[in-house]
């Protein structure tokens, strides 16, 4: 009995060590760990719902995409949750999946049944409790004393159970910044090996976002006992330039999702994040290990799979990306693609440019497109083809076959 409790104490101590050594590294790495939440955040988009083998087909690729961490659920919300997450073990084996819990012990313990059997170093648990004056009067109907004794508590069983273990004070960026102070201090010492930043309701600027995270590495002691992440909502449309704000501040982990769906107005983009990452280390100093040849079809599954499409300008996946109507935008195309583009579609994994024939096309547009089809014309009867399209009536595409009938009725 003395030796089996020894040999815990030591097994436990380990453990401690590792962890220390694990969070150390990555504090000093130069790179950016992505945690996708498009599985669990994502799903709470009105209309989105996902079935559990959908989840497992986005994880998949998610994976294949080189995310680091994957929020695949809330077990204690649904049972679909926890069949979700029970289809990923020992199918994803690179991401680390965590399950979101209240700051409630049954949310821990249904945490701890979904992801049994998954190693002890790729399973987690995300704790969330409301922290803003918001939350604490009319939502949980405590004092702040009294939240920080749940945090604590909380956070200090979960510890028992994962060794990986993320507390968020949601609507943090409504929270007095003296509290949310003591809030992560607290959690760090109960065991915490990640503090999240959410901005809940998608309030934050980026100057606002990126001088709150430098207040929270300023003034909490033990910080470098956890890894800093961010979590942007976009009801103002700066939830991605509010994350790579918080990257320039030195924040370890960003949480996205693919399209930016989620509540509202949804999350900060990930493919968005990483193409910013990608094109700008020069300014971020940092490097990330998402496979950005990935995201175009990453963007195009989750699309399909939740129903949820995409505007035509949604950067990297929108139909218009790679698109263009306008006749010198077509012949700088034709001549050098970087001449109207920020980045290759092979960047992101996208087929290619697409010139689109219209009223605002030019001759060495439609003259390409038709030498493409086998139909060789003169100058003047490229020219003819050009004012015949400008003809047809608006709202009828211009496929090949129009051009085609276009071509022979010169």
């Amino acid at each position: 009995m003395v030796a089996s409790g020894l040999f815990k104490g030591i097994q436990k101590s380990v453990r401690g060590a590792v962890k220390k050594a694990i969070i150390s590294h990555h504090r000093r790495s130069d790179t950016v760990l992505f945690s996708d939440t498009t599985l669990r955040d994502g799903e709470q988009m009105p209309g989105a719902t996902l079935e559990p083998q959908d989840k497992l087909r986005i994880a998949q690729a998610l994976e294949a995409a080189g995310v680091h961490s994957l929020d695949a659920g809330f077990p204690a919300s649904s049972q679909a949750d926890i069949e979700a997450i029970q289809l990923m073990i020992g199918v994803i084996k690179g991401p680390v999946l965590t399950a979101l819990c209240r700051t409630v012990r049954g949310d821990i313990d249904a945490a701890e049944e979904a992801l049994a059997g998954n190693p002890r170093n790729k399973r987690g648990v995300s704790l969330f409790c409301g922290t803003s004056p918001l939350h604490r009067e009319h939502k949980l109907r405590k004092e702040q004393a009294e939240v920080v004794s749940l945090i604590s508590d909380t956070v200090g069983y979960a510890g028992e159970k994962f060794d990986i273990v993320a507390f968020s004070p949601e609507d943090a960026s409504r929270t007095e910044p003296e509290f949310l102070v003591e809030c992560y201090r607290e959690a760090i010492d109960a065991g915490a090996t990640t503090i999240g930043f959410p901005d809940t309701v998608g309030i934050l600027t980026p100057e606002k976002a990126r001088d709150t995270i430098r207040y929270v590495q300023d003034n909490v002691p033990n910080i470098d006992r956890a890894l800093l992440a961010v979590h942007f909502h976009n009801d103002l449309g700066l939830a991605v330039a509010n994350t790579l704000a918080c990257v320039q501040e030195g924040a370890n982990v960003v949480q996205c999702t693919i399209n930016g769906i989620g509540e509202r107005a949804g999350n900060a983009s990930l493919e968005e994040v990483a193409m910013a990452l990608a094109l700008h280390e020069d300014q971020y100093g940092v490097k990330i290990k998402v496979d950005t040849t990935r995201l175009y079809e990453l963007t195009q599954l989750v699309a399909e799979l939740t129903g949820i499409g995409l505007s035509p300008m949604k950067p990297v996946g929108g139909d218009n990306i790679f698109a263009t109507e306008a006749g010198i935008h077509q012949d700088g195309l034709l001549k050098n693609p970087d001449t109207y583009l920020p980045f290759r579609p092979e960047k992101v994994g996208a087929s290619g440019i697409r010139l689109v024939l219209g009223r605002h096309s030019g001759r060495r547009a439609v003259a390409h497109r038709l030498q493409e089809l086998g139909i060789e014309l003169s100058d003047e009867q490229v020219l003819g083809v050009l004012e015949a399209i400008k003809d047809v009536p608006k709202g009828v595409s211009i496929d090949d076959d129009l051009l085609a009938e276009l071509a022979r009725g010169l």
